[in-house]
């Protein structure tokens, strides 16, 4: 008999689309050649917050290749963007494609400018001009959202502690930035009066669903394309009004038409992650055992919501306490507008907020009763016999050993090693700090889907609903079903993104789609063989659309050692270790480069990255001339470790590992600063932790230095 084919799961293959994205024949929605497109510009508010009292467009009509100019009340009468309802929402759930009777933040679209060059297009937009008044008066505009945990007595524990810790985080907001900006090209075709949209989206099936819902059209009208996506990071989740305009404008003008954000229209525009302002207050008794947790957190929303606007709110709150053991908790979070760009769901979405502050707190409580801070940690966490544990906040913490990450961490990270090099950089009067971060991270929730057809000459296609920008989705998918199937992997082609070849699903985010995603291609392959082993003859087709059982919690730990330059304020990662459990891993190589750009993304937040607005909101970082990114050269080398516990929750045990180095790596970062920092009584600094901010907390007078 012939031998059988090797086991791909498990080995770290090189993603099948690499050669096509690095040699640049990959083809991105702005890449895409349409017939005589309209080219799709905005003239944007300069105010954050005024009433629209009238805009001129007639300059820009006149101009020669100028085809139409739109303003609010020509799509006043378009549907909504559907919001997903984690939290009750109070206030109004807007969604003006263009501004109508007022304007509620900078960036803001007001008028939409089709013409037939992108640079007529701009040349026009040049020429619109807008009239404002007063600010609407009332109440702030926009939507807002509020959730109570609460469970035991949590003022008696207070009340009967040995040590009660309190502290504030402040998470800067954040442009995701991927390389691809938004851009979306609209083919138009008369003769059917339908649309091929190329779209730089997360969630092809829901764009489509959503621009149908909100243009009023039957769905069959639309077909999304999403298959070369260059990064997205949450931003890319939602539907944008412009986006939807530019669909709307198809149809209206019966042409085809293309739009590409600039960076600074990103930057204005486009949705901004974190922001979310954190306050904790953590009991302890004398043993070092948590007895109790107050958390309140507070994220903002900007004047709409995108579709997942209110997930980071709902997560900062949920996922407290992380994976301790606190059996009294007293749990707020709430959602606020702003006049300012829209936050969304950014790489992690609620999962950092909530886990800074958490390890914040234990890093505090390890200071205050003396404590070892991996000690404490693995004396409250819990314990591996203890999972599934249900928490208050309605979660199912699914598997794992929490302890024996740490203790994995701790041996494989050098720590006591880590802690004699900060005595002696000590010793001689420098600041050398070593900072720890747990984490537990969810993954998505809900359904995937996948089609598997096994050809008759023994190829395979793979058709998933989920979608893939840079994941390396069909070499994973790929590796499933060869191994299912028992065929070479050279034999499956796997295609997603596409609503007209690929099955409805919900797309690439939160961390979900291995685990749900994988686990529909799997579960399709099962039916494959199981129905060949009852005498079936190809080619045979199995859909599939699976729902997991529960959320699949990641989890692990980040071990930091920093250097502070007393001179400049520079911070130096002088090493970084990570333990990561993802359940079932189906391509290391994969799994590393998660964990490797979610800890560069961790860091970025932690050390250099923030959007600025004056006291007008005007914003004041509009490129990155202002907006500092890690360079290569910033990041410093990541030592990747992994446990395997596998997820009784899908078919397929994955757990999702993507957004891990951004919920571990600032926590750990940050702890580690305030290490270094503690001698000279500094207990609290926000983040970014940039030189100046370093340099004017070393360098401060101590409290109440001059006074009698």
């Amino acid at each position: 008999m012939p031998a059988p084919p090797p086991r791909y799961v498990g080995q770290a293959l090189t993603d099948r689309r690499a050669q096509a994205l690095l040699t640049g024949r990959a083809v991105f929605a702005d890449d895409v050649r349409l017939d005589r497109p309209l080219h799709l510009a905005f003239m944007r508010s300069v105010l954050a917050d005024a009433t629209l009292e009238a805009v001129d467009t007639s300059q820009a009509e006149y101009l020669q290749g100028v085809v139409a100019v739109h303003v609010g009340r020509d799509v006043a009468d378009l549907g909504r963007l559907s919001v997903n309802p984690v939290l009750p929402v109070t206030g109004p759930l807007e969604y003006p494609l263009l501004a109508g009777q007022a304007v509620y933040a900078v960036g803001q679209p007001v008028a939409a400018v089709l013409a037939e060059s992108p640079f007529i297009a701009q040349d026009a937009v040049e020429c619109v001009y807008a009239q404002y008044g007063d600010p609407p008066a009332g109440e702030a505009h926009g939507p807002s959202a509020f959730q109570h945990w609460q469970t035991g007595d949590v003022a008696a524990c207070f009340d009967r502690a040995d040590q009660v810790v309190e502290c504030r985080v402040r998470h800067p907001r954040l442009a995701p930035s991927p390389m691809e900006p938004r851009t979306i090209a609209v083919e138009y075709e008369p003769t059917a009066d339908t649309v091929r949209v190329w779209h730089s989206t997360q969630t092809p099936h829901r764009s489509r669903s959503e621009l149908a819902a909100i243009l009023g059209i039957d769905a069959q009208r639309i077909h999304v394309v999403a298959t070369s996506v260059g990064g997205a990071f949450g931003m890319k989740a939602s539907l944008y009004p412009e986006e939807v305009f530019a669909v709307w404008a198809a149809f209206r003008h019966r042409r085809s038409v293309k739009w590409t954000a600039s960076r600074s229209e990103d930057f204005l525009a486009a949705t901004h992650g974190r922001g979310v302002h954190t306050h904790g207050r953590l009991a302890i008794d004398r043993h070092g055992r948590f007895l109790a947790l107050q958390a309140r957190t507070d994220a903002p929303v900007g004047h709409w919501l995108p579709n997942s606007g209110l997930v980071t709110a709902w997560n900062s709150g949920r996922i407290l306490p992380g994976g301790y053991r606190i059996e009294a908790l007293d749990i707020q979070a709430r959602a606020t507008p702003a006049h300012r760009a829209p936050t969304g769901i950014y790489r992690g979405a609620g999962r950092p907020e909530a886990n800074c502050l958490i390890e914040r707190l234990v890093d505090l409580a390890a200071r205050a009763t003396g404590l070892d801070p991996f000690a404490i940690r693995e004396r409250n966490l819990l314990g591996a016999d203890e999972l599934p544990h249900e928490t208050a906040t309605g979660n199912v913490l699914d598997s794992g050993d929490y302890a024996g990450a740490l203790r994995l961490l701790r041996e494989r990270g050098g720590y006591d090693e880590l802690l004699r090099r900060r005595d002696a950089c000590r010793a001689q009067g420098g600041l050398y700090g070593v900072g720890l971060g747990f984490y537990v991270e969810p993954s998505g929730n809900g359904w995937e889907s996948a089609e598997v057809t096994w050809q008759a000459d023994d190829s395979v296609d793979v058709a998933s609903g989920s979608s893939s920008q840079g994941h390396g989705r069909e070499t994973a998918f790929a590796q499933i079903a060869a191994d299912a199937l028992g065929i070479t992997i050279e034999r499956v082609a796997v295609r997603c993104a596409d609503t007209a070849r690929c099955p409805a699903g919900i797309g690439a985010l939160a961390s979900r789609s291995t685990a749900i995603g994988g686990s529909a291609v799997l579960e399709a392959c099962r039916e494959l063989v199981a129905r060949r082993a009852r005498g079936e003859s190809l080619p045979l087709t199995a859909a599939v659309r699976y729902e997991n059982t529960g959320q699949a919690w990641g989890y692990g730990a980040y071990l930091v050692a920093v250097r502070i330059d007393v001179d400049t304020g520079q911070l130096t990662i002088e090493r970084a270790s990570c333990v990561d459990d993802t359940g079932l891993v189906v391509n290391p190589a994969q799994v590393d480069g998660q964990v490797r750009g979610g800890f560069a993304q961790g860091l970025g937040e932690a050390t250099m990255e923030q959007v600025v607005y004056d006291e007008n909101d005007q914003l004041l970082t509009g490129s990155f001339m202002d907006y500092a990114m890690p360079r290569a050269a910033d990041i410093p080398a990541l030592d990747i470790h992994k446990m395997h516990t596998p997820s009784p929750f899908n078919t397929l045990g994955a757990k999702g590992v993507g957004e891990a180095g951004t919920i571990g790596a600032p926590a750990a970062i940050l702890n580690a600063a305030l290490d270094a920092l503690a001698g000279l009584g500094i207990a609290h600094l926000d983040m970014p932790l940039t030189p100046d901010k370093l340099w004017h907390a070393i360098h401060a007078p101590p409290p109440n230095e001059g006074e009698p």
